[in-house]
């Protein structure tokens, strides 16, 4: 797999990079979203290299790192470094995690005052991922990581085999381990993904797999009738 750069929506830039998870190939998505006044925040950031820093750039300044749970994290440390006016947004969990990130909010505790008309949170409670949501309003955007899965149908042998039996081959879907392991309080986890689904957004992009660009309220709460 090689890395693509798709805009989902005007303001709204994803770059898909290869990555490996569990012996499966997959790829993993960075959101660039602009904020509307010359700034931009950086969702699940790839990779840093010297082409996509300066394609990030081109955009406009980067004034937010958002490391949406405790697996989407890896290249923070590079980004916030490469970029140290930056606000870096994490939950409270990833400095336990890694303790070479610095944290400037958790935002599974605090609230974001710069993100007021721009961008909505839910915290997605009972997760064990302890995933936040965003929703950029202007773009009716919803931006998650692990929250649902699309990745198609993938040649490479073990991730079809893998995601077959895991629930999430050819379809918006929850990886079943993730079901049975990562939500300690169901009750919670479905507060949250409803008051999710009140909100308006028209696409979701996901943390691995293909934007959802149609339908995509239905889609998520399909994926979730599990937890009902």
């Amino acid at each position: 797999m090689t890395s693509e750069r798709i805009e989902v929506s005007r303001g709204v830039l994803v770059e898909a990079a290869p990555v490996s998870f569990l012996g499966m190939k997959l790829d993993s998505n960075m959101t660039v979203v602009s904020m509307g006044d010359g700034g931009l925040l950086v969702h699940s950031p790839v990779a840093l290299t010297d082409e996509r820093r300066a394609a990030v750039e081109s955009l406009g300044e980067v004034r937010h790192l958002y490391a949406p749970n405790t697996f989407h994290h890896l290249w923070l440390g590079a980004w916030a470094s490469a970029f140290p006016k930056a606000r870096v947004h994490a939950p409270s969990a990833l400095a336990k995690k890694n303790k070479d990130v610095r944290v400037d909010r958790a935002h599974d505790i605090e609230g974001e005052p710069a993100f007021d008309g721009v961008f909505d949170e839910v915290r997605v409670r009972g997760f064990e991922l302890v995933e936040t949501v965003l929703v950029h309003r202007p773009s009716a955007s919803a931006v998650c990581a692990d929250l649902v899965q699309n990745i198609g149908r993938p040649e490479h042998g073990w991730t079809r085999t893998y995601s077959k039996l895991a629930g999430f081959y050819d379809r918006v879907a929850v990886s079943r381990i993730i079901r049975w392991t990562a939500f300690r309080d169901r009750r919670a986890a479905r507060e949250s993904v409803d008051e999710l689904l009140a909100l308006r957004f028209e696409r979701l992009i996901v943390g691995h797999g293909a934007p959802i660009v149609e339908d995509a309220r239905e889609q998520l709460a399909s994926a979730y009738r599990w937890l009902r």
